[in-house]
């Protein structure tokens, strides 16, 4: 399988509406950038932060938040073909790559794999730098064992 496709997906808010994660992943699954933010902030900003630091790709899959024009937009900018389902909302249901939306399971699987450590799962850590360093502790481990 090709490496040049990534992936981004944001997970559920870690201990209720205090924090966020956003992660990039390859084609294999493995995460390549990870950000947390406070649970407020929108999925649309989430991704605009890690939109100049995502890997070259050809393919991005993500969910259903990051359905906008702006940032289908800035993907095409960038060479970027998007794999995102139209939300319910838009008035013309844009088409998308079935297969290549389905690839999504990877970033799906990388957060279950996260959430498998029992410290992230259920958030000892109260500072978000401590919190964050224990995630990428924990990716680092899970990813690194491969």
């Amino acid at each position: 399988m090709p490496h040049d496709r990534q992936h981004i997906f944001q997970g559920a808010s870690y201990g209720g509406l205090n924090s966020k994660l956003h992660a990039v992943c390859d084609g294999m699954g493995c995460p390549t950038v990870m950000l947390l933010t406070e649970g407020q902030l929108s999925d649309h900003r989430g991704a605009r932060i890690l939109l100049p630091v995502l890997p070259d790709a050809h393919y991005l899959t993500e969910d259903k938040g990051h359905d906008s024009a702006r940032f289908r937009d800035a993907l095409a900018s960038r060479g970027i073909e998007p794999g995102i389902l139209s939300t319910k909302t838009r008035g013309k249901l844009l088409p998308y790559n079935r297969h290549l939306f389905g690839e999504r399971y990877k970033a799906e699987n990388l957060f279950g794999k996260i959430k498998d450590w029992r410290r992230i799962a259920t958030r000892y850590d109260r500072c978000a730098h401590t919190f964050f360093s224990a995630i990428c502790l924990a990716a680092t481990i899970i990813f690194w064992m491969l």
